[in-house]
């Protein structure tokens, strides 16, 4: 990259900042980003090899957007954030975070097959459309320790107890219709993605 290169993305991140201050202020304290802002910073830094200052915009957002969870390609760059700055513990949570908000990205990161699984999915973000173009590779050199740690996270143990369960929650509330026992196994499914954070 050009320094002309690392300097306009720079500035974009600049930009990006200086058009979510008003947006607060303009909220009495909140923000309303309909347009999306917050989610394009992350790309940016991690562009910059910046993981210091992604890690920096990545609590500054828990701060600011506490109910927020994101969308796959954003927790899948903090999962990245996460493990470059040596916080492995973290970074095993965002990926299994990453995973329960789309159960195929992982696997194209690590250009591994993935099965088309018919499960509920309750957004766009869960599909396996989502990454086809999915521009993160495990052959990028600056990503290749992270995907040597995430090949073996994937397998082991606590991972796929993890997608087990989670898989085997979503395809059963395709097929179980409203009552009782859909109720149950939403609830279900709402702790196993809570737990994580435990």
């Amino acid at each position: 990259m050009t320094p002309k290169q690392i300097e306009r993305i720079k500035k974009k991140i600049i930009v990006i900042k200086r058009e979510l201050a008003p947006d607060k202020r303009r909220c009495g304290g909140f923000f309303d980003d309909s347009r999306g802002l917050r989610y394009l910073p992350p790309e940016l830094y991690l562009k910059l090899n910046d993981y210091s200052g992604a890690l920096r915009y990545f609590n500054w957002f828990k701060k600011n957007f506490p109910d927020d969870i994101g969308f796959p390609i954003f927790l899948f760059e903090w999962t990245i954030t996460l493990f470059k700055t040596q916080q492995i513990k973290e970074a095993e949570k965002k990926a299994l975070q990453t995973f329960s908000s789309n159960i195929y990205l992982l696997d194209k990161f690590l250009e591994k097959e993935s099965l088309e699984i018919n499960k509920l999915e309750n957004s766009n973000w869960a599909s396996a459309d989502l990454v086809q173009n999915l521009q993160y590779s495990k052959d990028k050199k600056e990503l290749t320790e992270f995907a040597d740690w995430l090949g073996i996270f994937v397998t082991n143990e606590k991972f796929c107890k993890f997608a087990n369960k989670f898989i085997e929650l979503k395809v059963k509330l395709k097929m179980e219709p409203v009552g009782q026992k859909r109720t149950a196994l939403v609830f279900e499914l709402i702790n196993l993605v809570e737990y994580i954070d435990k």
